[in-house]
Order: structure tokens, then C-alpha cells, then sequence
């Protein structure tokens, strides 16, 4: 027994320096992974194609009214009356009478002006009766050739017609005078502010308020000069008659969902605005009040609209989306991205018109992209990957493909 423990010792020393032994000269080989394949994006194309493009402008202005000016009184007196439409805000319709004026001292010149018109008349009678008797006495004598126009009466005949016409002038001025003491309103409108009430007395020419026409509103929309070649302006030029296609559409977002009145294009302003230095088109919309489903267009609102523009055939338009600073686009081509440098010739807000750089045919890479240099390889979604494996750089075709990287740590945890 004690023999036996003794050669414990040698027995652990000779199995320690065994195994060292086999350690140093079978050292555990690792086996070399092979190239990892170069990373591939999915991305998603679409194919460019040319058709149709009916352009569509954005745009904004104030609502005005297409006749507005000032009522104004053009005799003097007092106000005896007012109609209940004479209020701010108030609607009025042509032909009402909006302010009278007290007419008595008109009606009294009237029965002047007759009376004087009746005496005019008698005169120009008896002159005309005087001169038919001096022709009538000349022709008995033999000497109607000889007598003179005084001798005929003709003179005083002219004068006497003369102070006919001016009292005719008068009377008609005198009536003229009592129907303006009626201000009666020119059109359908609404009044926009009020100066005088019922008991003042007033002036000729006295401004009693600010109305404007509620048949027709105007908007004035100011257009990019970029823009000017894709829409069709009305009367640019004297000597032709035009005829504009183009539409607008005014869009109401006060009160509520957005509404939106048709309206038309009827002419451009008279000149470049020195503030924009851009040309305003003038759109007008009839009868902004009288829509039962819509919400009224206000005087001094301001809308935005839409204008429609020119059918450009066979154009390329492509989505915001793809395109990167403004100037180029991704391609697919051949399994990798091609930069290409493109021209807008108008975009909206959500699509863009090319004019040069794009042709029908082209996949075009509609999934957003980082910094990606030309040349990039990827992968289109949905298409299915790779099972090709990338042979071992140190050995040559009759060698095992590489583990994958779960299988390496497979083999390493494995005792």
C-alpha cells in the first residue's frame, strides 16, 4: 500500500508530460472561413414611362370685387329716408331705392321750369306768326326779294326758338333733378361701409357709402415667370382674339372643409408688379353669395388656388420621393445603382416633370437612399437571393466550402 502511494506521484507526472507531449505535436488546426459576400441592399423600381401630363399650378390672392365704388349724392337736402338694406353689410338688389332725399324743393323749380317753358312757347308762337304775316305783306307788294331777314321777322324767330329750347332744358334738368333725390342702387350688391343716416343734411357729391357688386369677384393670382410657358394666357396680345381653356379652381378653407368655387381666367394685369416682378392672372367667380352649399367668398379673404395648365404629350413625370437635391436621380441598371443628373421643368408637391436626363424604359429606384455612391450592387425586393457560396481563398476547387459563421462557434464550443 505504501508502495502504491509512492508511485502515485510518478504516475500523474509521466500522464502531464504525455499529454504535453500530444499537445505539441498534434496543435489543433483551425479551419479559414472564406470571403464574406460584399453586403447587398433591397430596393424597389418602378419603369419610366411617357404619357400625358395635364399640368396643374398652385397659387394664392385676395378676394376682390370686380365693380366697387362710392354711392354719392348728386343733388343737396335732407335725408327723409333710408331703406333697411342701408346698413353695413347689408345686401341690396339693382333698382332699390337705398337713401331719398327730401324733393319739395325740387318739385317747386319743376312748376318753375313748366311756366317758364309755357311762356318760352307763346313767344316762339307769335314769332313765328309775325314772321309768316311780313313774308305774306312782301309777297302783296312785289317786294319779298328786296326785304331783309329783320324785315321777315327771321332773327327775332331764331331768338324766341332759342329761349324755347332753354326752358325745355330747364324743365328736363328740374325732373332730372327730383329723380336724384331717389339714390337708387346700381346693381346687386351689399355695402361695404356707411357715411350718412336718415335727418342729415347733405351736400352734392356727398360720399353716403362704399358698396361693391356681389355678381362677380375677382381674385388676382400672381404666376411664376418659370411657370408662364405652361399655361395659356388670355389677351397678351392686342390684334388676337384668344381663346383660354384654362380653369381655376378657388379653394375656401375659412369656416370649415375646404370648398371650391369654379372660376375662369379672364385676363392678365396690365403690368409686371414691381414688388413680385411677376405677372398676375385675374380670375373672376360668379355670384360669390348666392351658393346655398357653399360658404360665401368675403371680400379681402385670401384663398389659395389651382389653375390648369397645358397637356404636355409624352411627358416623364416621377414622384419627389426619387429624386435627390433637386437635380439627380438613382437608375437600376444591370444589378447595381447609375447615378443620373436630371432637368425639372416643373414639380408640384408630389411629382416632378423631367425635361432632359430620363428615358421611357428606365428603372428608376423609388426606395429612399443614404449617401450611395454609382456602382452600388443591390437587390430588388422580392427577388430571390444568392445560394451561390464563395470559394476558399487558400485552398482550391476540391475543397469544402467555409462554415457559416453559427457553425464555426458550433465546432469551437464542441469539447
Amino acid at each position: 500500500m505504501k508502495i502504491i502511494k509512492k508511485l502515485i506521484p510518478f504516475v500523474v507526472l509521466i500522464v502531464l508530460v504525455g499529454i504535453a507531449v500530444a499537445i505539441f505535436y498534434t496543435p489543433p488546426q483551425t479551419k479559414k472561413r472564406g470571403s464574406r459576400p460584399a453586403p447587398s441592399m433591397i430596393i424597389e423600381k418602378q419603369t419610366i414611362n411617357q404619357a400625358p401630363y395635364q399640368v396643374t399650378l398652385q397659387s394664392f390672392g385676395k378676394v376682390t370685387a370686380k365693380h366697387q365704388g362710392q354711392l354719392t349724392a348728386q343733388v343737396s337736402g335732407q335725408i327723409v329716408a333710408v331703406s333697411p338694406a342701408f346698413n353695413e353689410g347689408s345686401f341690396f338688389k339693382k333698382g332699390e331705392v337705398l337713401v331719398s332725399i327730401d324733393p319739395r324743393d325740387y318739385l317747386i323749380r319743376v312748376e318753375s321750369a313748366q311756366a317758364e317753358l309755357a311762356q318760352a312757347q307763346v313767344a316762339y308762337d307769335e314769332e313765328v306768326a309775325r314772321s309768316a304775316q311780313a313774308i305774306k305783306d312782301r309777297n302783296t307788294l312785289g317786294s319779298l326779294n328786296e326785304a331783309s331777314d329783320f324785315a321777315l321777322r327771321k332773327p327775332q324767330m331764331a331768338a324766341a326758338k332759342a329761349k324755347l329750347m332753354a326752358a325745355s332744358a330747364n324743365m328736363k334738368q328740374a325732373k332730372l333733378d327730383v329723380e336724384r333725390t331717389r339714390i337708387i342702387a346700381p346693381y346687386d350688391g351689399r355695402l361695404l361701409t356707411k357715411n350718412a343716416d336718415i335727418g342729415q343734411v347733405i351736400n352734392s357729391n356727398t360720399n353716403l357709402a362704399s358698396i361693391f357688386s356681389t355678381e362677380v369677384a375677382e381674385v388676382r393670382l400672381p404666376i411664376k415667370n418659370s411657370q408662364l410657358a405652361l399655361i395659356d394666357l388670355p389677351n397678351n396680345h392686342q390684334s388676337q382674339q384668344q381663346v383660354n381653356d384654362s380653369s381655376v379652381s378657388i379653394i375656401n378653407t375659412i369656416g370649415g372643409e375646404a370648398q371650391y368655387w369654379p372660376s375662369t381666367i379672364a385676363r392678365t394685369s396690365g403690368s409686371i408688379d414691381q414688388n413680385t416682378q411677376q405677372i398676375n392672372i385675374i380670375s373672376e367667380v360668379l355670384r360669390p353669395f348666392d351658393a346655398a352649399d357653399k360658404r360665401s367668398l368675403n371680400i379681402g379673404q385670401f384663398v389659395n388656388a389651382t389653375i390648369s395648365g397645358r397637356t404636355i404629350a409624352d411627358a416623364i413625370v416621377i414622384p419627389n420621393s426619387t429624386i435627390y437635391q433637386g437635380s439627380y436621380v438613382y437608375l437600376y441598371q444591370d444589378g447595381k445603382l447609375q447615378r443620373r443628373d436630371i432637368e425639372i421643368g416643373f414639380q408640384n408637391e408630389s411629382d416632378a416633370l423631367v425635361t432632359s436626363g430620363l428615358s421611357a424604359g428606365e428603372d428608376l429606384v423609388t426606395t429612399p437612399l443614404g449617401q450611395v455612391s454609382s456602382g452600388t450592387a443591390v437587390q430588388l425586393k422580392g427577388s430571390k437571393k444568392s445560394t451561390r457560396r464563395p470559394q476558399n481563398r487558400a485552398g482550391g476547387n476540391n475543397q469544402k466550402p467555409a462554415p457559416t459563421q453559427r457553425e464555426s462557434k458550433t465546432q469551437e464550443q464542441r469539447p
